[in-house]
């Protein structure tokens, strides 16, 4: 039975038990948070704050929730392909108690993620600091595993070609993105698009299957159908997996070519060495390269090293020498003039791989 693209009612650990072994590429989990506050919270103008008083958030004890905890964890392990991760959101309230939980079945954290909160809802009783964030553990499933997705160049270019932090600074789901049942709230923790967008996108490719066990309105469903991913929903309520359904439908497959949603990372390329540029000509033996404020120098060799004063040596050794640097990217770090403009080696790379590596075919 293929249980792609769709949503699957019932308990998550139960369901959970049903599917393939190793059928999930990626998991993000939205698990109860056991926050149940011990008294109603007022606006100053005396409105009532809906709070999260859902009946699936009650647990009797920490024990209870600790081993339910446990025990969907084991299940979303089995699912998880060995070269898969997992992504799991909480509050103070449990991701303490979560984060150790994944560590004891062998889960191993690659980083926690700070949801910081640009509009977060205020304390309104005043006695202790507003809750302005909220955290996302990300784990591969075992200490072992070598490979798994993180597409790196991607987050960098999201986020202005910087390295993307673990401070993630993105509002809280509201105005027309909120899924309503007679104009109240349908979910009380309903997340944004926004923040699952970036976490399909920095861990998954197109086609992948991306598995929620706790669905609630779909939004997991509804970015990876727009990010041409394949998704598996779990929910046990009826008026979600209701809006979910109606939610996921209404997402447009524009056509548009899969490569617009592909990232393409430099370490997955084919390998190019900067002496391939030389031998082709791309790059004229007894040429200049220079730093990018033209205050270093060097000049091209015939095997491919470079030359400044009594250093020679490759585009990297050369360009940490010059700089008293014990390493260095050269292909970042040096330039060759055309037309009075500076053009970075690593653009002569990409051309050549365009030109003579059609086929993505490594040297």
């Amino acid at each position: 039975m293929d249980f792609t693209d769709k949503i699957i009612k019932g308990d998550c650990i139960e369901v959970l038990e049903r599917l393939p072994e190793k059928c999930a590429h990626m998991i993000f989990a939205d698990p109860p948070y056991n926050l149940q506050l011990e008294n109603e919270l007022y606006r100053p103008n005396e409105s009532r704050v809906k709070a999260v008083d859902d009946e699936w958030d009650r647990f009797s004890s920490f024990s209870e929730y600790d081993q339910f905890t446990r025990n969907w964890l084991a299940a979303c392990r089995r699912v998880l392909k060995d070269s898969g991760t997992i992504w799991v959101i909480g509050s103070y309230h449990n991701i303490y108690r979560v984060g150790g939980i994944m560590q004891d079945l062998g889960y191993w954290i690659l980083n926690d993620i700070v949801w910081v909160k640009t509009n977060p809802m205020p304390n309104f009783r005043g006695v202790r600091f507003a809750n302005a964030h909220e955290t996302l553990i990300w784990a591969r499933k075992s200490r072992e595993q070598k490979k798994y997705i993180f597409n790196y160049q991607a987050m960098k270019v999201l986020n202005g070609e910087k390295q993307m932090r673990s401070d993630w600074h993105i509002p809280i789901c509201s105005g027309s993105e909120r899924c309503r049942i007679e104009g109240e709230k349908a979910h009380s923790t309903q997340k944004p698009e926004a923040l699952l967008r970036r976490v399909i996108l920095s861990s998954t490719k197109v086609g992948d299957i991306v598995l929620d066990p706790f669905f609630g309105t779909g939004t997991t469903g509804a970015v990876a159908k727009r990010l041409k991913r394949h998704w598996i929903g779990i929910e046990k309520e009826d008026e979600y997996v209701e809006l979910a359904r109606r939610r996921i439908s209404a997402v447009n497959e524009d056509g548009l070519d899969e490569e617009l949603f592909t990232s393409k990372e430099k370490r997955l390329l084919p390998r190019v060495s900067f002496g391939s540029l030389v031998e082709v000509g791309m790059i004229e033996t007894g040429a200049f390269l220079y730093s990018r404020q033209k205050d270093k120098q060097a000049t091209v060799c015939a095997d491919g090293s470079l030359k400044t004063g009594s250093i020679r040596g490759s585009i990297h050794k050369t360009g940490a020498r010059v700089q008293g640097r014990k390493t260095c990217n050269g292909w970042d770090y040096w330039f060759v003039e055309r037309d009075g403009e500076l053009v970075s080696i690593d653009d002569l790379r990409e051309e050549y791989r365009r030109k003579y590596l059609p086929d993505g075919q490594a040297e």
